[in-house]
């Protein structure tokens, strides 16, 4: 198969990429760095030529809801209309659980890209996901006073992201199956002290303090509304075995409600 990669360069992107070269498929990565500009949609028509599959693991960073989803609607308008003009069969995206139940600043955006996918003409799956390991140095670095840093008290339930691209390259083979079962990680953590963990893997010094959000996002992360349901797939890498394998323990996933990965 010949399979695009909108944001192939991301944290999630880079892992389809291998996934797919892995799997025996050409892995066409649609990026700036490629001479694609996906907000513009300028580029597509060429990359897009053979496509048997879109998978857009695109993200922004923003907490704004219109800036969220100006981007998302924007991206996704002009795969989807790309897509149907180059004959490409199968359109995957992927978005964040809990995104109909907190459609708040950045969810506002991804809950705009489901719709928009759901409602489009080019056949369709959707795939919903906890945050990826990644969030942790994120939450780590996104408010920082001096030696004080900030993180929302949250119960997640953070997955591979090497588990999610599989999961992707696995329902590109698949085609088309609409809304598929959520994919979440083997465990429930406490972000703070996941942040913790994450800062002294990383050599980071400094006190990591819990602060409650206000408002309706801010109850959603704590009582958990982000959390997969029963019937959500549950990946095999925990947080703690993913600090010690990963090479780059680096932030890639951003905060929820700020930006995504």
């Amino acid at each position: 198969m010949r399979i695009a990669i909108a944001g192939g360069t991301g944290t999630v992107g880079r892992h389809v990429v291998d996934v797919a070269r892995e799997h025996g498929h050409e892995a066409v990565v649609l990026a700036r760095s490629t001479g694609v500009d996906l907000v513009a949609g300028t580029g597509l028509g060429g990359a897009l030529a053979g496509v048997d599959a879109v998978v857009d693991v695109t993200s922004v960073g923003t907490g704004s809801a219109r800036v969220a989803r100006g981007f998302f609607t924007a991206v996704t308008g002009n795969l989807l209309a790309a897509e149907e003009d180059a004959g490409v069969g199968h359109h995957l995206a992927l978005s964040i659980v809990g995104v109909d139940r907190a459609p708040h600043g950045y969810y506002a955006g991804k809950a705009a890209q489901e719709e928009q996918v759901a409602g489009g003409r080019v056949p369709w799956t959707l795939l919903r996901t906890t945050q990826f390991h990644e969030f942790a140095g994120q939450l780590h670095g996104r408010a920082a006073f001096g030696p004080v840093h900030l993180v929302p008290v949250m119960r997640s339930q953070p997955v591979a992201a090497r588990e999610v691209a599989q999961r992707l390259v696995a329902l590109a083979e698949r085609g088309p199956a609409g809304r598929v079962r959520d994919l979440a990680g083997p465990e429930v953590l406490a972000m703070a002290a996941a942040a913790r963990s994450w800062a002294r893997a990383t050599g980071r010094r400094g006190l990591v303090l819990a602060l409650p959000l206000p408002g309706g996002f801010g109850r959603a992360l704590r009582d958990g509304t982000l959390l997969p349901g029963l019937d959500a797939d549950r990946g095999e890498l925990t947080f703690g075995r993913w600090l010690t394998r990963e090479p780059r323990v680096t932030s890639g996933r951003r905060v929820p409600g700020s930006s995504r990965a």
